[in-house]
């Protein structure tokens, strides 16, 4: 028994001085066989960057996606009229960026909208105030209300594009501070500028859908266009805000000039924040004007009526 149990304690010792030699040899060989940190780790940046890219190509070559086009009786009627030339609207594709309609088929709608609509209100209005005439018109003047439709009929695209770009715009004003912060905790986490502008995209998304839309396309540009200038200059372009704007040319200089992003992002956070607070001392201080008419047209008759009617139906029992 002894000498089985001397056998078995040397065996296991034996095991043991193998497996802290093997431990040993490891330790030591290990920096050798991983090669140089460095490459290895922008090789992965690299790879994280090369996926992204492929998946943003993939959201934005959705066919119900950003860059949807018209190939259909649409597209044919504005190439052959030529309407782009006919009906020439300045800026036409940033406007429409500004309400999130991006991609050929809202260009093309637009112009076939600005055709069709004067057509159709200017047949409208020869039909109501030329032949019935509920309003007894003279000729006159029921054709110049004809034509005064037409012209509506021809603002109105523009005029609809302008109103979605003003809520849109609402939309992403009161959280933008806040995505600047979050923006600037991720650049200063080590995370690259792609990475975070996707992850705070992610973040914002349930309390701003068009700004999360606005940080992921900028993440796709900055994965595959060539010039990270290009796609700031187009994040400001898309968005017709001071603060958004400004934003997009501190970056500009920051990558241009290499003044360090987090100090920028810093800044551009506080400027927006004071921003905020601004417009919402604006509101405050415009509410008196604003609450004057209303309070003479609705407030101060009810209060003549409940003060004035009581003394009036004395002198009225008085003099009855």
């Amino acid at each position: 028994m002894e000498t089985e149990s001397l056998a078995l304690f040397q065996t296991g010792l034996i095991i043991l001085v193998c497996l802290a030699s093997v431990a040993t040899l490891y330790t030591l060989l290990s920096p050798l066989l991983e090669g140089d940190a460095l490459k290895k780790r922008m090789g992965a940046l690299a790879n994280e960057r090369e996926g992204m890219r492929k998946d943003r190509m993939k959201q934005l070559d959705n066919p119900h996606g950003l860059r949807s086009e018209s190939k259909g009786f649409v597209k044919k009627l504005v190439d052959n009229l030529s309407l782009e030339k006919l009906l020439a609207a300045p800026d036409l594709k940033d406007k429409l960026s500004q309400a999130g309609l991006r991609g050929q088929k809202p260009i093309y709608m637009f112009y076939m909208f600005r055709l069709i609509m004067p057509i159709v209100l200017l047949v409208f209005g020869l039909l109501y105030f030329v032949f019935l005439n509920p309003f007894e018109w003279r000729t006159m003047q029921s054709v110049s209300a004809s034509f005064a439709l037409m012209l509506l009929g021809y603002y109105a695209p523009g005029i609809y594009v302008k109103n979605k770009a003003g809520k849109r715009i609402a939309s992403i004003s009161p959280v933008f501070p806040d995505a600047l912060d979050l923006l600037l905790i991720c650049v200063e986490s080590g995370m690259s500028i792609e990475l975070a502008f996707g992850k705070v995209a992610k973040e914002m998304a349930e309390n701003s859908i068009e700004l999360a839309e606005e940080f992921s396309l900028t993440t796709a540009e900055l994965s595959y266009l060539q010039s990270r200038r290009q796609a700031y200059e187009n994040l400001g372009r898309r968005n017709n805000h001071v603060g958004i704007r400004a934003v997009s040319t501190a970056l500009i200089q920051s990558e241009r000039y290499g003044t360090p992003l987090g100090a920028t992002l810093r800044t551009m956070a506080d400027e927006n924040r004071a921003m905020r607070v601004m417009a919402a001392e604006k509101k405050a201080a415009a509410l008196p004007a604003k609450l004057t008419v209303p309070m003479i047209v609705f407030f101060l008759p009810v209060l003549f009526i409940v003060v004035l009617t009581p003394a009036g139906m004395r002198m009225a029992a008085n003099l009855g």
